[in-house]
């Protein structure tokens, strides 16, 4: 009998335990989803200010912008994947090399390991910050 109340105890006590863990949990994942939505929105309006168009016309034009660094076309690229949109594909694709080297210094060129992350992203790959962020 003892056996078997103590063992309620410890099963009781783990629910609560992983109640508390996917409470922690998801409020982590709203907050860095709440952070992912604000940094895109922000590189959007930055680009919107400089160029016409909804966010994924004005940060392709940033990227094709020649008077623009590297550091902020990869911000750039990075945003476009942010929002899984299908329309920014073909710029992204033109800037594809497909040569991932091991260290890519984002002030120096266009990484294409972000590219290649944009690409999946808005070619329709598993984008959960996206759905969240389109409501």
């Amino acid at each position: 009998m003892f056996f078997a109340m103590n063992t309620k105890a410890v099963l009781h006590k783990l629910a609560y335990i992983s109640v508390v863990g996917v409470g922690v949990f998801l409020l982590f994942f709203i907050i860095v989803c709440a952070w992912i939505g604000y940094e895109v929105k922000d590189l959007c309006q930055e680009a919107k200010r400089e160029y016409s168009g909804e966010c994924v016309e004005s940060l392709t034009a940033l990227l094709g912008d020649e008077s623009k660094g590297f550091r902020m076309k990869n911000e750039a690229i990075w945003a476009l994947g942010q929002l899984g949109d299908r329309r920014a594909l073909p710029v992204l694709q033109s800037y594809y090399t497909g040569v991932i080297p091991e260290r890519e210094p984002l002030d120096k060129s266009i990484s294409q390991y972000e590219l290649k992350k944009a690409i999946n992203l808005a070619g329709g790959g598993f984008n959960i910050t996206a759905m969240i962020m389109r409501y």
